[in-house]
């Protein structure tokens, strides 16, 4: 198989977990807990087969090799893969050197904060970035799990190329 069959067949694997993923990904804060197992089972299965991916692929799939919606799928199903940090952990080190050596595009650096919080937070630990949030307030305003240093928190989120804390959480926040 040549090396372009190759990123292809990534690239198409890639793109079908993501479309099952934002497909299911309402299913994970379901009432019914039917709907949060399945989503549960397809996160687990995808982290197994991202995993196994990554491993025969040896680094991160970049969008030069597979496409940025196939790159934004590997990141989806590795954020997802909230019960096997072993996976997480991988991604994590394969987009660091990713980011590194540029390779990663100018989303690596977001998805890369995104990724650490996220595994982070899984892991018991405080986050850098601020982008895992934990729940709201009475009146609608974020709470985010802990951070290490919230004094730093947006001269963080700038390194990486994300907005401010506030600015980023208005935009997720209910409009009146």
């Amino acid at each position: 198989m040549t090396a372009l069959e190759q990123h292809s067949e990534l690239s198409h694997e890639l793109l079908t977990m993501k479309a099952a993923d934002q497909a299911a990904a309402p299913k994970a804060n379901s009432d019914d807990p039917a709907r949060q197992l399945a989503w549960r089972r397809l996160t687990a299965q995808h982290g197994d087969r991202l995993r196994t991916l990554l491993e025969q692929h040896g680094h991160w799939p970049t969008a030069e090799e597979v496409g940025e919606e196939a790159a934004l799928g590997a990141w989806l199903v590795a954020q997802h893969a909230d019960r096997q940090l072993e996976v997480q952990r991988l991604a994590l080190r394969l987009l660091e050197r990713a980011v590194e050596d540029g390779s990663a595009g100018p989303e690596g650096p977001g998805r890369l904060a995104f990724l650490r919080d996220r595994l982070h937070v899984n892991a018991g630990l405080p986050q850098r970035y601020g982008t895992q949030i934990q729940g709201v307030t009475a009146d609608g305003a974020p709470i985010p799990w802990p951070v290490e240093d919230p004094e730093k928190l947006d001269a963080h989120r700038a390194e990486a190329g994300i907005p401010p804390f506030t600015e980023y959480t208005a935009q997720h926040a209910p409009k009146s």
